[in-house]
């Protein structure tokens, strides 16, 4: 069991946004450099990683999961966090190929050249598999949209295109290394993406977003996200707030759009859902989660995740992580 003392004790959560952004990390990147010469399609199935596209030169379209058809130019950039199924091709409406059909070749560690027959011109692209160290189904991620475009968002961060082009000159000119620098690129051209959208990008009035954009309730949401396994009740984060135990249960309510109490249950057992994917043994993460029964853990990470731990563990969280390619 982990050290109660560590974790009752205080938290700087000053920045919301930046606490927030520090526990959502990378702990994953495989980079595709693909030649597409047009007409051409690709469909990429649902995945546990996120996906990331990067338009070097020529056009492309992005047909999001719920069928919306966007135009990608070149230095164009999209991120799909939850790793939904979804279509690029050069034009709409395309019969699309399976990602997976295409060959590859291993150019440098986690940097691959993607084998497409007879394209020697057209569209070059830039595709990644991108493992965040949470699931998809983490309030986070949730909270996000289906497709970040970088052209949205560049207008309100000027460093994205200075990071789109970092990333394709690494690609481009295949130095030893390359995989590790791309790696670190995606991992801050992400949190760049993630926080010009939560600035600028929505104007949602409820959930993870408002709560940001509202230092006194963003502070109590990152010290949750910080630390999910800690005892958190309604007192502790009252006083997070600054506010009496009444005060701060209407504003979290109206804010987030939920109860404090649900909102802390959500957090731990995704948390709980991680360490069981990892292999961690059910009574363990009872334990790690402060449960005195591990029936009691089993009946609360069942009513709210939909199935039962020991599912879960055995299923080794469901679907599996597909890596491109």
């Amino acid at each position: 069991m982990l050290d109660r003392s560590s974790k009752e004790a205080p938290l700087d959560v000053s920045d919301p946004l930046t606490e927030m952004l520090r526990g959502l990390r990378l702990d994953g990147v495989e980079y595709g450099r693909c030649r597409l010469a047009e007409p051409w399609a690709t469909s990429f199935p649902a995945q546990e990683a996120a996906r990331f596209h990067f338009i070097s030169s020529g056009n492309a379209w992005l047909q999001t999961p719920s069928g919306e058809w966007l135009q990608l130019r070149p230095g164009d950039a999209a991120l799909l966090p939850r790793g939904d199924a979804h279509v690029i091709a050069s034009l709409p409406g395309l019969a699309p190929l399976p990602f997976d059909r295409f060959g590859r070749k291993e150019v440098c560690q986690g940097v691959f050249d993607v084998q497409c027959a007879d394209a020697c011109g057209g569209t070059v692209a830039l595709t990644a598999s991108m493992r965040f160290n949470i699931d998809k189904l983490h309030p986070l991620l949730q909270l996000m949209p289906e497709a970040m475009l970088t052209s949205d968002l560049a207008r309100n961060e000027p460093s994205i295109p200075h990071l789109l082009d970092a990333m394709a000159r690494e690609v481009e000119m295949d130095r030893v290394g390359a995989g590790g620098i791309l790696a670190r690129l995606a991992d801050v051209l992400t949190a760049t993406l993630i926080r010009t959208w939560v600035e600028h990008g929505c104007g949602d009035t409820t959930g993870w977003i408002a709560a940001v954009r509202n230092p006194e309730v963003g502070r109590v949401l990152a010290a949750i996200h910080l630390q999910p396994d800690r005892d958190w009740n309604i007192a502790a984060l009252a006083r997070l707030m600054g506010a009496s135990r009444s005060g701060f249960a209407e504003r979290f309510l109206r804010v987030v759009g939920e109860t404090p109490a649900r909102y802390v249950a959500r957090v731990r057992m995704h948390q709980a859902r991680q360490w069981l994917g990892e292999g961690e043994r059910v009574a363990v993460v009872a334990e790690r989660l402060g449960y005195d029964a591990e029936a009691s853990f089993s009946r609360a990470f069942k009513r709210i995740i939909g199935t039962p731990p020991s599912h879960f563990r055995k299923n080794g969280g469901g679907e599996g992580i597909r890596d491109f390619g």
